[in-house]
């Protein structure tokens, strides 16, 4: 039986992060936002995190000829199905209440199940991590017998959110003639209030939830990665943080799927609070923001005065 963490929350929310140190962690394989896996790398063929074309990753190549004796086997087009069919956020309701899961959502949860094992077992690591965010996908996988499902949800601020959604940023898999996903503050606060309320009634299901403030997290990583081991039941020695300086991360070369153009760096990554948009994000589209979230980020813990963040 597959170990898994799945760590969910709303894009802009820190996951990539937060799974890139967990992926520097012996016995961890970290990989990437899986659900993005069937189109982005076996139709597109985009990068994978080590920077060669899935088709050419001999990580992936490997996790596709133990989880399906190879790729070319994976109706890609059936996944696709079964995903509008059941992974979305409006079939939530009915994913939790359901006393029996259905049919296509034990067969879409089996196609992750099997990957999973095969990375598990083509790592030799004894946790998995997947960072697909969906909080639709992480109600499938509680169905599915044949993994140990354990969800971090990932909280960041609302406005920070809301503020990194409207910037540019290009998909390096793209080469650069594509960009990430753009949402307006309005449409991003919607979402915010959404996906997150969805991982509060995961864990009213019985699933395993651990939730964490991207903020808290960053301002002391090492501790924030200790509680997150402890959670996902995994041993650490006293070297197994040595990655970690005071500042930065020191990271390796990892396989993720798809994601944050974050997934691509190798060496220092930078650990510092990312607050632009307590200058940057204009005042109407704060308040509005604040308006949308506010009971969810008082919940949380967050002041609705944002000077009181820094």
């Amino acid at each position: 039986m597959a170990q898994v963490l799945f760590l969910g929350g709303l894009g802009r929310s820190g996951t990539t992060l937060v799974e890139r140190l967990l992926g520097e962690i012996p016995g961890v394989c970290a990989l990437g936002e899986v659900v993005h896996l069937w189109q982005r790398d076996l139709r597109d063929d985009e990068r994978c995190g080590c920077g060669e074309r899935f088709s050419a990753c001999e990580f992936w190549r490997q996790v596709g000829k133990t989880a399906f004796d190879g790729w070319d086997n994976v109706d890609v087009e059936r996944v696709q199905a079964l995903r509008d069919a059941v992974e979305r956020t409006r079939h939530i309701p009915r994913l939790a209440s359901a006393a029996k899961p259905a049919v296509d959502v034990l067969e879409y949860a089996s196609y992750y199940a099997r990957i999973y094992q095969a990375a598990a077992e083509v790592s030799g690591a004894k946790l998995v991590v997947d960072s697909s965010k969906h909080s639709a996908l992480a109600h499938v996988l509680r169905a599915a017998g044949d993994i140990d499902l354990r969800v971090v949800h990932v909280v960041r601020d609302a406005r920070g959110v809301a503020y990194s959604w409207t910037k540019r940023v290009a998909r390096p898999e793209s080469d650069g003639t594509d960009e990430m996903t753009r949402y307006s503050p309005g449409r991003s606060a919607l979402l915010w209030n959404a996906h997150n309320a969805a991982f509060g009634l995961l864990a009213r299901r019985g699933v395993p939830v651990r939730r964490i403030r991207y903020e808290e997290f960053l301002a002391d990583p090492r501790a924030g990665l200790i509680r997150l081991a402890d959670f996902a039941g995994i041993t650490l020695q006293p070297t197994d943080l040595d990655f970690l300086r005071p500042g930065h991360a020191d990271l390796g070369v990892g396989h993720s799927a798809a994601g944050n153009p974050m997934r691509f760096t190798v060496g220092r990554l930078p650990l510092r609070r990312d607050d632009a948009w307590v200058r940057s994000l204009p005042a109407a589209q704060r308040r509005l923001v604040g308006a949308v979230c506010g009971p969810m980020l008082r919940a949380y813990g967050y002041p609705l005065n944002p000077q009181e963040t820094r």
